[in-house]
This record gives structure tokens, sequence and C-alpha cells, in this order.
């Protein structure tokens, strides 16, 4: 196990909100954070230190790309913002000029050991091209994918029912976008599937596939909802990131729908792509892709997500 040393590159309200997730928690040692505007992370930095006695003691610093050297994660956040009404693939074009600036720049410091974890948006594409030009292991670049997603469908479904969040079981796959699928099929609230459920319930009247679809777009279209009451989405997504990290640092082996690469998954129906499926997380990567049994309609859908991720990853093939 290496130092326990997160590098998180760009300090906009994501990755300062990440850093400052971390830094309230055990699972680091040291926190380093570099963005072209050092002297808004040296403010953040100050600000994080002058808490260092509530917290557990960890390094915390503004850094530049040389800190990269010996990290085990590198967290990339930086990137141009999404704006009011733009969804995450329009985002795609202006953001891989971010990202070759990046990867030119930890390329000397990537040991065999460095997991890459790609937050900024739109993160399946963009995953998918900085491994390609980082040109390592693949298991060992990853994004953050649909665990935020799938957090916010567990979220809604333990709002609606009155349960406890960390009783509902479910996944949100496919692209962290617009085309994402719920898995209801595979979703179970405290050893009951959620159809049984919301049978014994009774609340919605039987009415449980209707009150799904609108759980769904909840999901679906929360980003575009807290962007036009905020401007940006970032606690509920530094949380997300948190979680990732503490499940490699601490070698977890943890099921998460990160962001990875697909080989040829679905009787090859979808191939070379990234995207959220369930995975085994530990302190190499991702372990192996779990497959769920999904319904009919389930993978009919991640099958098309996953042939639209195709799709745009194809826009930026000869980039």
């Amino acid at each position: 196990m290496k130092n326990r040393k997160v590098v998180i590159i760009g300090d906009g309200a994501v990755g300062s909100t990440t850093a400052f997730t971390l830094f309230t928690h055990n699972t680091v040692n040291e926190i380093v954070i570099v963005d072209l505007n050092k002297t808004k992370t040296e403010g953040d930095v100050l600000d994080m230190m002058h808490g260092m006695s509530f917290v557990s003691p960890k390094e915390v610093k503004a850094g530049d790309y040389s800190d990269c050297k010996d990290a085990h994660i590198i967290v990339i956040t930086a990137g141009v913002a999404q704006r009011e009404g733009e969804t995450r693939q329009d985002l795609l074009l202006r953001n891989v000029r971010v990202m070759d600036s990046i990867i030119n720049s930890i390329r000397p410091y990537i040991d065999d050991d460095t997991i890459i974890l790609m937050v900024t948006n739109p993160v399946d594409v963009l995953t998918y091209y900085v491994a390609k030009k980082l040109g390592i292991d693949k298991r060992r670049v990853i994004g953050s994918g649909t665990v935020l997603d799938t957090a916010r469908l567990k979220a809604v479904i333990a709002e609606d029912t009155k349960v406890d969040p960390r009783n509902v079981h479910t996944y949100v796959v496919g692209e962290h976008g617009d085309s994402e699928v719920p898995t209801f099929s595979i979703t179970s609230i405290g050893g009951l599937s959620i159809e049984k459920f919301c049978a014994k319930c009774g609340r919605c009247n039987n009415k449980n596939l209707v009150k799904m679809h609108q759980l769904h777009e909840t999901v679906k279209n929360a980003a575009y909802e807290i962007i036009s009451k905020k401007g940006a989405t970032y606690y509920a997504v530094a949380l997300a990131v948190d979680r990732i990290i503490d499940t490699i640092l601490n070698d977890q082996n943890s099921v998460l729908t990160v962001s990875t690469y697909v080989e040829s998954e679905f009787d090859g129906r979808i191939k070379d792509v990234y995207m959220s499926l369930p995975c085994i997380v530990n302190s190499t990567g991702v372990v192996r892709i779990l497959r769920p049994e999904y319904n009919d309609y389930e993978i009919e859908k991640i099958v098309k997500s996953g042939t639209e991720l195709k799709e745009k990853i194809d826009l930026i093939a000869d980039l």
C-alpha cells in the first residue's frame, strides 16, 4: 500500500469541496491541490489548516504537477463548468483540450501503482480519452461514473418509501448522463424486491411502475435542477468521490458503479467504451465487472446507452 497521498487537479467547486471532504475524514495522509489559480488554492489550504485541530493529522498543500510523484490517486476535476441548459456531452470538445494539458503534465510522475480518477464531465468519454492518451492499464483509469446517480436514486426511493437510504440497494448504470439506466428489476429494500415492498406498502395503489419512472426522472434531471438553482453541483459529488477514494485506499473490494473500460459485454453488443457498471474496486483499481440479472428492457437500454457513448467517443477518436 502506498502512502495515502491524493492529488486533486482543479480547485473549482468540485475540487475544493472534494478536498475539504477528504480533509474531514481519516482516509488520507496527504492532500495536494493543483490549480492554475494558485492564490485561490493557497487560500483554500490555509482555510482548512486552521481547522486541523478538529480532524486527524494530515498534510495539506497547494502544489504543482511535480507533486503527483508518489501519489496513490490523482483526481481530475479540472475543466470548464457545465452551463445551465447544457448537457454533459456539450462540454466534450471544450474539456478535451483541458485534458490534453493535464495529461502532458502528469505523465512524467505516474508509476505502476497510480490510480487516475476522472470526475470532469462528460466523465465517461473523458475517462476513455485520458486512458487512451496515457496508455496505462485501463483498470487504473476510472471515472466517478454513476456512483452519484446511484446515490441519488437510493435517496429518492428512500424519501418516497420512508426507509433509511442505506437499506435501499440499487444501481444506476450506463452513461453518467441522459441515457443512464435505473435497474429497478434488481432493486431491493430490506431484502424485498421493490415490487414486493411497494405491493405491501400500498401507498401508490399498485402504480409502482409509474412511480419508478417518476423517481428516475427526478434522478436524471437532478444535476440540471441544482445547476439552475445554485449554479453547480458539488456536495454530493464530493461525497461520491470520497467514497471511491476510501474504497481504493482501504482496499475494500467494494461494489461501485464507477465508469470503467468495457472491452466487450452483453454478447459483444457493447465494445470499447467507458461506462458505468457494477464493479469490484480495490487498491489496484477495477478488479472485475459484475453482471446482475437485469431484465430484457434494462439490457436493451444499457446497450443503447453504450452505443450512444461509443458514438461520442468516436467523435474524439482522432484528436
